[in-house]
């Protein structure tokens, strides 16, 4: 596993409130707009050193994250890190002990592969494994 950020994903109602607050007033490079349905969120993306700020809104109100800011609020939904093997990754933290949320790769942003490991693992933070 690569032990990087690759980012950190924020749960908010609508970009555009926040868009010139990470764009102009943190100064951060906006590198784009995505909308990713087998997640149901348009996402924007920030630049922030080596990793990125990924803005995550919902695209409806059955989207997992629309269900997050409904239960939790806005703000951090999941911290992404780096895997060059995210099969193998998957396979020994399961072995491990470790509860997964999706025991196989699917599609994330950026053309990647991705997985989530359920916050009961991690004492309450939703960590995301993703691959190039």
């Amino acid at each position: 596993m690569t032990r990087k950020i690759n980012h950190i994903g924020i749960a908010i109602k609508s970009i555009d409130d926040v868009f010139n607050f990470y764009k102009n007033d943190l100064g951060l490079e906006f590198e784009g707009y995505e909308v990713v349905e087998e997640q149901g969120v348009r996402v924007a993306f920030f630049k922030a050193g080596e990793s990125r700020i990924e803005l995550l809104e919902p695209l409806n109100n059955n989207s997992p994250v629309a269900k997050f800011i409904e239960k939790r609020g806005e703000g951090m939904h999941h911290l992404a890190l780096g895997s060059d093997d995210l099969k193998f990754d998957l396979s020994n933290l399961e072995k491990s002990g470790v509860k997964l949320i999706d025991k196989t790769p699917r599609n994330g942003a950026h053309h990647t592969q991705i997985a989530f490991l359920h916050p009961k693992s991690s004492k309450g933070v939703l960590v995301e494994l993703t691959q190039e």
